[in-house]
C-alpha cells in the first residue's frame, strides 16, 4: 500500500530530541553513531517529506547545532509540562501553522529507523487521526503520524500540567498500530551501553 502523494506533500517531519537525556549523560542527539551524529541518522526517514524541523530545548547545544546547520528549530512551550508530547504539540502548532495536515515524529535516539517510516504510516493510516509503529517487540508511539489539528486537544490536555503517556493520548484520539516486521529498525540508544551494544549487533 502507499500513500497518495498528496499525502506526503501535506506532512512536515519532525525529530524529537527535547529530552532531558539524564540517563546519557549529554545531548545523545549528538552522539555519534557509525560516524553520523544520532540527530542526522533520525532525520534520514523524513527526508522524503516537504520540510522537517527538529524539536530541542532552548540553549541546549542541540538547539545550537540546529541554528549552526540550518535546521529549523522548534522549541516547547515552557508553560507545558515536561514530556515528549510537549514537543509533539509545538511541532503540531509549527506544521498547522505552515499549512500543513499532518505530521510524522520520530525520536532522536532511534538511529535504524526505517526510510520507508513515513510513507507507510500515512498509506496505513486510513480514517484515523493517528497511527503508530508497532513491532512484535511491542508499539513505538514518537514514530508516529499526527493530524495536525490534533493540536487542540492535546493542547487541553497539557493545559492541566500533567503529561500522560504518549500511547493513552494516542488510544484517546483513535490512533491505530501499524506493523514494521523488523524490530532492529526501531532499536534506541537510550544510553551510552545502548549505543554502543547497537554499533556492535546491528
Amino acid at each position: 500500500m502507499k500513500p497518495l502523494s498528496s499525502d506526503l506533500a501535506r506532512t512536515a517531519g519532525l525529530v524529537l530530541a527535547g529530552g532531558r537525556s539524564s540517563r546519557f549523560g549529554a545531548d545523545k542527539a549528538l552522539a555519534h553513531f557509525r560516524s553520523e551524529l544520532l540527530l542526522d541518522r533520525a532525520i534520514r526517514p523524513l527526508r522524503a517529506l516537504s520540510t522537517f524541523a527538529v524539536s530541542a530545548k532552548r540553549g541546549s547545544a542541540t538547539a545550537e547545532h540546529a541554528r549552526a546547520h540550518g535546521i529549523t528549530l522548534v522549541t516547547d512551550d515552557p508553560s507545558a509540562p515536561d514530556g515528549p508530547l510537549a514537543g509533539v504539540l509545538a511541532g503540531l502548532d509549527w506544521a498547522h501553522a505552515l499549512g500543513f495536515s499532518f505530521l510524522i515524529t520520530a525520536p532522536c535516539d532511534a538511529p535504524l529507523l526505517p526510510l520507508d517510516l513515513a510513507p507507510t504510516l500515512l498509506a496505513a493510516r486510513g480514517k484515523a487521526r493517528a497511527a503508530y509503529a508497532e513491532t512484535a517487540e511491542g508499539a513505538h508511539p514518537l514514530c508516529a503520524t499526527w493530524e495536525t489539528a490534533l493540536r487542540a486537544p492535546l493542547k487541553e490536555i497539557l493545559a492541566n500540567g500533567k503529561h500522560p503517556p504518549v500511547r493513552v493520548f494516542l488510544a484517546e484520539v483513535g490512533a491505530v498500530p501499524v506493523r514494521f516486521e523488523d524490530t532492529g529498525d526501531f532499536a534506541n540508544a537510550n544510553t551510552r551501553d545502548a549505543l554502543s551494544e547497537l554499533e556492535q549487533n546491528w
